[in-house]
């Protein structure tokens, strides 16, 4: 599976993820053909992107609870643009806390971890869906975390609302990746005025808007590589807000292209534990699927493996099959393989030779380039 943007599509393609119109209705399902019909539906619909299948790729497997997780992203995602829209034009919350409940009951008690899946975005409907995305995760790491009904409620509403400002902002700039420090400026902007929303609505409880700047604040420095100003004491919904958000961001889709791996992503986090709380980030880990048995990987020596056994204990050491040698590796055996780990997920599942042309126009191997 890949992302390919919308630009790049070409009829033939095979769907990895279907295609929703723009009032939940089924257009085009997993594994259909494009046709230049379906290439069409997808720029009418302003998507920045959408999953393929490689060539030689089977349709992989999807569980009942995987149809039900992108179900209820499809259906809540209408409630959440509802609710944002009534902030912004009336100044107050109509039934956020009865969707950030709603939020909970489905995805803040669960005793395993799922497949978090991605959804298609567009510019128009971004911030909706990231919104919820984060609300989700943040439901799922505060259960993790074994925080109180309550407290878990008010964090999945300030994730709802955390990116209400960017609502005002000009929409091609949330899935620019290259932007200007003019247009940074914008999205701050908005940012605070989202912030000024955020505080005239919820006046009555002011942690709201605390833990939405903690968090705005925390990532600021984050991407500035500053240190943290230790003076002020970090909520902890500002803990998981901050874990949550940048997760669902750099794993989504963007027009900057491939979206970051979930493993990898996961790995930068833990490598920065003074921006990501580790609680946050183990709530995190121990709430979603990332090296289970049969997803395909690549090893810092280069070899490309098949993870046969997840380590429970440490995730980023399971034990694989190599594919060129047939030999099974337990990175868990840390006496013995300490010097091997797992770069990352394998982005494509097509092994095929990819030719291509040298400089007299001939195909050739890539290797015969070098």
């Amino acid at each position: 599976m890949k992302f390919v943007k919308t630009e790049d599509l070409k009829i033939g393609m095979r769907l990895a993820k279907p295609i929703y119109n723009n009032k939940g209705v089924l257009l085009y399902d997993r594994n259909s053909k494009l046709t230049q019909q379906g290439i069409e539906s997808v720029r009418n619909f302003k998507l920045i992107g959408i999953y393929i299948l490689e060539p030689a790729e089977p349709l992989p497997p999807q569980s009942e609870e995987d149809v039900e997780f992108e179900k209820f992203q499809m259906v809540k995602v209408f409630s959440v643009e509802e609710e944002l829209r009534s902030i912004i034009e009336r100044g107050k919350n109509n039934r956020i806390y009865a969707l950030a409940e709603d939020i909970v009951r489905n995805y803040g008690r669960l005793d395993h971890k799922i497949n978090f899946l991605q959804n298609l975005r567009s510019k128009e409907d971004f911030v909706y869906k990231h919104s919820l995305n984060v609300a989700i995760l943040c439901a799922m790491i505060c259960n993790r975390m074994n925080l109180r009904k309550d407290e878990t409620t008010e964090i999945v509403v300030c994730a709802l609302l955390h990116d209400i400002g960017k609502l005002n902002a000009d929409p091609e700039l949330l899935v620019k990746d290259d932007i200007t420090e003019d247009e940074t400026l914008e999205l701050k902007r908005a940012e605070f005025e989202g912030i000024s929303l955020i505080e005239a609505a919820f006046a009555s409880t002011p942690n709201i808007k605390r833990v939405v700047m903690q968090t705005y604040k925390r990532l600021d420095a984050y991407y500035k590589h500053e240190e943290i100003d230790k003076s002020t004491k970090i909520v902890v919904g500002a803990k998981v807000l901050t874990v949550a958000e940048e997760y669902d961001r750099m794993t989504a889709i963007n027009s900057a292209g491939e979206p970051q791996s979930e493993f990898a992503q996961i790995k930068v986090m833990k490598e920065n534990p003074e921006y990501f709380d580790p609680d946050a980030v183990e709530g995190l880990i121990g709430s979603i699927n990332l090296l289970k048995e049969g997803v395909c990987v690549e090893l810092s020596t280069g070899e490309k493996a098949l993870v046969i056994a997840e380590n429970r204990r440490d995730i980023f050491r399971p034990m694989v099959l190599c594919f060129s040698t047939n030999t099974i590796i337990d990175l868990a055996m840390t006496g013995i393989y300490a010097d091997i780990e797992i770069a990352d997920v394998m982005k494509t599942y097509d092994n095929r030779y990819k030719m291509q042309k040298d400089e007299n126009g001939n195909y050739v191997l890539p290797s015969a380039l070098s």
